[in-house]
């Protein structure tokens, strides 16, 4: 049994005059795993995170962090305790990024040039080139300030970073790299994340367990995501998690089984010649640069997205169906080509999963 690093023992939070934002709430959080509290908008999910480091204040009942009853702990303490990550980055403007990053540092008390060898260290964790050190957050994208806020929440090595919708605010593309990001350092950290977010999706890509929170601050289910996809507790949780929580789930299923085929690669030089079928354009290394299509020499066409023999079946049906040519690209841990998929297999292995766990044990 997982140890538990947070506990909500029968907390609420009411406002004046109003309905209970959050309702008897009572959950424990495990240690070094990223809980991810999800739900429509005014459920309660971004109080309840906030109560964690006080900065808002339960009306009733217990938040307890490694044993010990936050209530107990001065707030601007325990505020500097833990790395905080909110949607817009909220980097100081007037700062460069060495010294957003090494604000908690300087706070807790660390030389100012301790606190930015930390600074500098951090960049590279969080995947931003060490020159960006430099500049202020007007000069970074979005995504590299939601990187820079990573990196400041990381700072002082708290035991626990809580995370308030901070990818909501990037394009598609960037948001899932970063999610792909927290999941790298999380495997390196094994920080005790507490993550909020409205997007179902995001909740079942990053959390270890789910918690979905219903409109008037109550819990309405509190488990793994597969757990929460393929049986959901009631149906406000199966309206949220949407009718195609079955396609979701294959993001659980291992793709181990799934068939790679050979196909027609070309070098640059050959794709201009052409040819009478589909064939993939590969570079000096091996790595797939997209699809030439029959008789169209020499113009490539983007691939969709790749298939890492070993990833869910349903990143191989991506592949497979977002792929021009109707066959998913399949690389290896260094990009290089492996083979392909053929959608057909997929779905066919996809219905053999769905009969074997229909039938009786």
């Amino acid at each position: 049994m997982a140890e538990a690093m947070i506990e909500f023992q029968s907390v609420t939070k009411r406002y004046q005059g109003g309905q209970p934002a959050v309702d008897n709430l009572s959950m424990s959080i495990d240690k070094g795993a990223i809980t991810v509290f999800v739900g429509p908008s005014g459920c309660g999910k971004t109080t309840s995170l906030r109560m964690i480091n006080r900065m808002v204040e339960p009306t009733s009942g217990t938040i307890t962090v490694a044993g010990k009853d936050v209530s107990t702990e001065p707030a601007a303490r325990l505020r500097r305790s833990m790395g905080y990550v909110m949607q817009s980055a909220g980097l100081l403007p007037h700062r460069t990024v060495l010294d957003n990053i090494a604000t908690v540092p300087r706070l807790n008390g660390v030389p100012k040039a301790a606190a930015r060898r930390r600074a500098e260290e951090l960049l590279d964790v969080v995947g931003l080139a060490s020159a960006l050190g430099r500049r202020y957050p007007s000069q970074l994208s979005g995504g590299q300030q939601q990187r820079v806020g990573v990196a400041r929440a990381l700072a002082a090595d708290p035991p626990v970073l809580l995370m308030d919708e901070p990818f909501s605010a990037v394009d598609p593309v960037v948001r899932g790299e970063l999610q792909q990001e927290l999941l790298r350092l999380q495997r390196e950290l094994a920080k005790t994340i507490v993550f909020v977010t409205h997007d179902i999706d995001e909740a079942t890509v990053l959390g270890d367990k789910v918690a979905v929170f219903a409109v008037g601050g109550k819990l309405a289910q509190y488990a793994a995501p597969e757990d929460i996809l393929r049986a959901p507790a009631n149906d406000f949780v199966a309206s949220f998690v949407g009718r195609d929580r079955g396609f979701r789930r294959l993001s659980f299923s291992p793709a181990e089984s799934v068939r790679l085929h050979p196909v027609k690669t070309v070098t640059a030089v050959e794709a201009a010649a052409g040819s009478s079928e589909w064939s993939l354009l590969l570079d000096d290394a091996s790595r797939p640069e997209g699809w030439i299509p029959p008789r169209d020499g020499g113009t490539p066409v983007p691939g969709g997205s790749l298939f890492r023999p070993g990833e869910s079946l349903r990143r191989a049906l991506d592949a497979a169906l977002s792929s021009p040519s109707g066959l998913g690209v399949a690389v290896d841990d260094d990009g290089r080509f492996a083979g392909v998929v053929k959608a057909t297999e997929v779905l066919e292995l996809i219905e053999e999963n769905r009969r074997l766990r229909e039938e009786p044990a």
